[in-house]
């Protein structure tokens, strides 16, 4: 065996039933500790969102959107338009809704990872943030070296999944749609992220606020226009959807059939890697949040599964049952398969533009994580090595840019997906372990009127 497939090998191990079932389970755990918090309190997380309890004198770095804004360009990604492609080819349209399901339950993952990154943050001396599993990890549990270990790993990933793998992604659709090679793609790239990320998390805040909303708004727009060209089929996609979530799916056209555990796996699996629930990273945008309120940032938070999945992954999946693209093969008779998949979707519903508005989303979403990205990697390398080291990083990583638009990764991606798997371990550790403190903080917060006013 050699090592490419090797590192399949351990690819497939960590993100296997064991993972997916840890990391679920423990957004089941949660919601039943915070008493389905994600409703309970879902319409005053949209009010903590809009600003309205703001208060510009309270510590952090960022405001309420600003660091929700931040998080979803990291997950709002390329998994929202393959990742769905794949769950649907594997799982049939079942899989759509074992990806609400996961995201439901993530909801509370991320809502207590939130919590705890603000509680546990340090504010350096020039009033910038260091936060994320790694702070709550040595100061909440007392283990420094799981921090350590979620730091490696988090570093790690930054360079793969959230940089090379992403350019790549950008490349792609550039080189065929615009005519653009890839070299230039990336070069462009990384000129455009060292300008946003020299500048921090509020140079990274800002423009993430503003090119979220866009580009999420920009997507779904064109997945509606494309769902209302097939209304007709959107009843029947639904039944579908349901039904096949429990009974599988028959073979028809190109696609071969899939069984319950089929759609279960690829769901789940697929939805926890588009929302990033239970593996840690989000913490680290929400923990800069302006708030001396742990708990509204948890709030705040737990609206990113609901955006990410619920919504835009839920836009692709009903474009490609709408449609019946996942019953469609390609030229050379082979089923359709992630982004190849969705973008036939677009082109049916949609015949000319359909596809640009699959190759204009993967660009927004790759370049929106890929900035995310480098301020994970750069929180945690100042945990392992010191801020000395956090410049040296952000050049290294744009460096890199180039070298992921230009070559082939498939084992690039595989190790990359590996330590963005192993990052959940010790985070779901701290998670589980520090739910009693994530239950206290949550009863204070609701059993004080001074904190929250007209919440039911």
């Amino acid at each position: 065996m050699n090592f490419s497939s090797l590192v399949g090998k351990i690819d497939s191990i960590v993100w296997g039933p064991v993972m997916i079932t840890l990391l679920v389970g423990t957004g089941i755990l949660i919601t039943l500790l915070v008493r389905a918090i994600q409703v309970r309190k879902f319409f005053y997380a949209w009010q903590l969102l809009s600003g309205k309890y703001d208060n510009p004198k309270d510590d952090g770095e960022i405001t309420h959107f600003q660091a929700l804004s931040a998080a979803l360009s990291a997950t709002i990604g390329t998994g929202n338009i393959a990742g769905v492609g794949t769950a649907i080819a594997i799982g049939g349209p079942g899989a759509l809704f074992w990806m609400w399901v996961t995201a439901f339950v993530g909801m509370a993952t991320k809502y207590a990872e939130a919590l705890l990154s603000l509680k546990y943050r340090t504010i350096n001396e020039d009033g910038s943030v260091s936060a994320g599993p790694m702070y709550y990890l040595e100061k909440g549990l007392g283990q420094k070296w799981l921090g350590m270990l979620f730091a490696l790993f988090a570093a790690i990933a930054s360079f793969g999944i959230g940089n090379m793998v992403q350019a790549n992604s950008v490349a792609a659709p550039a080189l065929k749609y615009f005519h653009i090679p890839k070299i230039a793609t990336g070069i462009i790239l990384a000129i455009l992220v060292f300008s946003v990320i020299v500048g921090g998390i509020k140079r990274i805040g800002r423009v993430a606020s503003r090119v979220v909303p866009i580009m999420t708004i920009f997507y779904i727009v064109g997945s509606l226009i494309v769902i209302f060209m097939n209304i007709s089929g959107v009843p029947h996609a639904f039944s579908v959807i349901f039904h096949d979530a429990f009974t599988g799916t028959a073979a028809s056209g190109g696609f071969a059939g899939s069984v319950v555990a089929q759609a279960v796996r690829y769901g789940v699996a697929r939805g926890v890697f588009s929302n990033e629930a239970g593996l840690g990273s989000a913490p680290i945008a929400h923990g800069a949040a302006k708030t001396k309120f742990p708990v509204r940032e948890g709030l705040v938070a737990m609206l990113g599964p609901f955006i990410d999945t619920i919504i835009v992954c839920t836009m692709t999946g009903l474009v490609i049952v709408t449609t019946g693209a996942y019953t469609q093969v390609d030229a050379a008779g082979k089923a359709l398969i992630g982004a190849n998949l969705t973008a036939k979707a677009f082109n049916l519903g949609l015949p000319g533009p359909g596809e640009y508005i699959v190759a204009i989303g993967i660009i927004f979403f790759a370049l929106s994580t890929i900035i995310s990205w480098s301020y994970y990697g750069d929180r945690a390398v100042e945990y392992l090595l010191g801020s000395k080291f956090v410049l040296p990083y952000r050049i290294l990583y744009c460096l890199l840019i180039p070298v992921g638009a230009a070559t082939t990764l498939e084992l690039i991606w595989n190790i990359s997906d590996v330590f963005n798997a192993l990052m959940a371990i010790p985070n779901l550790i701290g998670l589980i372990l520090l739910s009693g403190t994530v239950i206290k903080m949550t009863k204070d917060y609701f059993a004080d009127p001074d904190n929250v006013t007209n919440i039911d």
